[in-house]
């Protein structure tokens, strides 16, 4: 959530910024300063009014006491208060609108991020390994895995629908092998926290990261009860200290967690069907930091090699991208994507989107830090994956895929199988 203050005093800042990511939200600024206008004018007069029903309902005992006429007073307290009522009516009316304006205007692009539309106008930023030469046709991951029977996907659609797959065998072990090699990695070389967490919310929780209000199509609701299912565990850790005010010798925190992921994938219709990359549950590995506002871009780019670091040591080919203005996620100030290489679609797909947030969601989840001074601040948070799970599994399946279509396990999950 963008402070309003910012919003009040240097609106055209604000405008230029958001214009980077879309036009449309130029208009929603107007119409929000006009309404903080009128809301603050409204709460000026309430103040007023409730100052004066006060000062007459001090007197009244007085004047009631020296045997003098309290009728006049007695109408005028009775008046305010029905004033009063009426305009706190109308407030609570303004407050709905404006609250659902500024809950959804997304978060201010940092100056060095790439203005542009979509994903063509990202930036590379770097590249590693090279993506191997096969001597033979390679297969795609889900030709591989129903040949030898471990992707099933028509028991998935049997017990699910569409979307959803059953893994069996070798998948099924390389997956959990996967988790807990990426926790491992992350724990005992990054320094992160484990963390388990339901995978159940509540709304607040949702509105805290910014899932909610905006983004309620993509995510599955339990039915007659208020709770929702994961999209990311960054949901979940990053709200481990919702409205809470942390010491400055607590930060920096570092929070990695496994959790099963849900999203309906509302706006994908079409997309990758075939396979388990765009799934209605998957797994992955979240990284999560809540720090000190000067130390969060440095924090970004160790995020990012922190997860570069698994896909190194898998061996895996990838690309690293800056993502655009108009490719940015809501919640985001800037965000890199790491991309793996995919040989069956000769091109790199998205294994993990680490995103700097700054305090947007921190004011969304009233997350501050007291500082030495004793005055509170807000933190930046960051987040990102650690990688997706399945999407890794894809990288493996394809990348060291034999000419029989059977495929080797990476030196360094051999332990874990």
């Amino acid at each position: 959530m963008i402070d309003i203050k910012l919003i009040r005093e240097n609106p055209d800042f604000v405008k230029e910024r958001l214009k980077t990511r879309d036009e449309s939200y130029l208009k929603l600024i107007d119409r929000l300063l006009e309404i903080d206008e009128e809301r603050r004018k409204i709460i000026k007069e309430i103040e007023s009014l409730r100052a004066e029903r006060n000062e007459k309902s001090k007197l009244f005992p007085i004047l009631k006491k020296e045997g003098k006429d309290t009728t006049e007073i007695q109408q005028r307290v009775k008046q305010i208060g029905e004033i009063i009522k009426n305009l706190e009516d109308k407030l609570q009316e303004i407050e709905n609108e404006f609250n659902n304006i500024l809950y959804y205007i997304p978060n201010l692009p940092a100056p060095d991020v790439p203005v542009g539309k979509d994903e063509n106008d990202n930036v590379e930023i770097r590249r590693w390994g090279e993506p191997r030469k096969f001597n033979f046709e390679p297969l795609s991951h889900y030709e591989i895995g129903e040949r030898f029977g471990i992707l099933d996907f028509e028991r998935g659609a049997k017990l699910s629908g569409s979307r959803f797959t059953v893994m069996f065998k070798e998948a099924a072990r390389l997956e959990r092998a996967l988790i807990n090699f990426m926790l491992d990695v992350h724990t005992k070389q990054h320094g992160y926290t484990e963390v388990w967490t339901p995978a159940l919310v509540k709304p607040g929780i949702l509105f805290g990261t910014g899932q909610l209000p905006k983004f309620k199509d993509d995510l599955y609701k339990i039915e007659d009860e208020d709770l929702y299912l994961i999209p990311t565990a960054e949901v979940t850790l990053t709200n481990l200290h919702a409205d809470e005010i942390l010491s400055e010798e607590d930060l920096p925190k570092y929070y990695t967690a496994y959790t099963p992921c849900f999203r309906k994938e509302a706006g994908s219709h079409g997309k990758d069907v075939k396979g388990i990359l765009r799934q209605h549950q998957f797994d992955k590995v979240e990284l999560v930091k809540i720090v000190k506002p000067e130390d969060s871009y440095n924090e970004l780019e160790k995020l990012v090699n922190e997860a570069e670091k698994i896909l190194q040591l898998l061996e895996i080919p990838y690309r690293v991208v800056l993502l655009c203005t108009g490719d940015m996620g809501f919640s985001a100030a800037k965000t890199y994507d790491i991309e793996v290489w995919i040989p069956s679609q000769n091109r790199y797909r998205e294994i993990s989107s680490c995103s700097n947030t700054e305090d947007f969601q921190a004011r969304r989840a009233k997350i501050r830090y007291k500082d030495k001074d004793g005055k509170n601040h807000y933190v930046h948070t960051l987040n990102g994956s650690g990688l997706a799970v399945g999407r890794t599994l894809i990288a493996i399946m394809e990348n060291y895929q034999k000419p029989d279509g059977t495929f080797e396990i990476p030196k360094v999950l051999k332990d874990y199988l």
